[in-house]
């Protein structure tokens, strides 16, 4: 795979220093404009300030490049013509010529393909409600079974079947990280009322575990299931409110595919006044942050082995 990597993402990874990737998705598809921009800059900043080199990873003009510039990531957020790439379509997307961005699957590839370990997202996809009918399942779950990649997540989305998403998770052996938690997060919400097959409470703790598969040659990454700060949480009974109206609304107009996710999300925005973004906006940082200090767990690791 060609990829263009960015001058100051070389360096972190030549001098194996924390680097820490980000997909693209919540800028081209997850947040309205200018929130997507201000927030991919905001979170680049909360990995800088920890100490480890933000990675964005997207396919513009035909190249896959991880680490982009301001205007590029403007670019993003501003298109009308970008294209949401999973694996299954990430090569359409660099011979397209389209702006193209990743998807938690298509991040996934790309940085471990780049030598970056670990990935901070909003929420992972997983099983839609319905999927017994509609087979809908996010490449996110098949993609954590193959690619060893630390991905640090809110949980999974809500507005997914969360109990069939961590079964699924379970049976193609994808270890499900509660961070500091014993429940599994909602996104906007803090417990979903399911378990958290693993409890860790340290990025070191963390770092010694996805070392420890690697000892073990276990393939797939690992998904940290970080809780949104309780500050911001929204309570998951009060959004299950709004999931299932979102829901009535999607399939009274036909939604299907890859358009389904942001359209539940802009849905929730219009009926939360806003106050789904801000948590959107609060647990991506949140995850940064923890993603960073992750990345720094595992570069003095490497640093003592050596």
């Amino acid at each position: 795979m060609s990829i263009a990597i960015a001058d100051e993402v070389k360096a972190a990874l030549d001098n194996s220093s924390p680097v820490v990737a980000l997909e693209t998705t919540i800028v081209s598809h997850g947040m309205p404009w200018p929130t997507n921009m201000e927030t991919a800059l905001a979170v680049e900043d909360e990995i800088r300030d920890v100490g480890a080199t933000p990675a964005a990873i997207a396919v513009l003009d035909g190249v896959i490049r991880v680490g982009l510039d301001r205007a590029s990531l403007e670019r993003l957020a501003q298109s009308d013509e970008t294209l949401k790439l999973s694996r299954a379509d990430l090569a359409h997307g660099v011979i397209s010529g389209k702006p193209g961005a990743t998807t938690v699957a298509a991040t996934m590839i790309v940085a471990g393909r780049a030598g970056i370990r670990v990935f901070a997202t909003g929420g992972i996809g997983g099983v839609h409600r319905g999927a017994e009918a509609s087979f809908d399942i996010s490449a996110d779950i098949t993609e954590l079974a193959k690619t060893d990649v630390i991905v640090v997540a809110a949980g999974a989305k809500a507005l997914l079947d969360l109990p069939k998403t961590l079964e699924m998770l379970e049976t193609f052996g994808v270890p499900v990280v509660g961070y500091g938690t014993e429940t599994f997060p909602a996104f906007w919400s803090r417990d979903s009322g399911l378990e958290a097959p693993i409890r860790l409470d340290s990025p070191e703790e963390i770092a010694a575990f996805a070392r420890t598969r690697r000892d073990l040659a276990l393939d797939g990454g690992v998904l940290v299931a970080n809780p949104v700060p309780p500050e911001h949480e929204i309570p998951a009974t009060e959004m299950a409110d709004h999931i299932e109206a979102a829901h009535r609304d999607s399939m009274a107009a036909g939604v299907t595919g890859k358009a389904v996710t942001p359209f539940l999300l802009d849905a929730i925005l219009k009926r939360t006044d806003g106050r789904s973004l801000a948590t959107n906006v609060a647990l991506v940082k949140n995850n940064a942050r923890l993603a960073a200090d992750i990345a720094i767990a595992l570069a003095s690791e490497l640093d003592q082995a050596s």
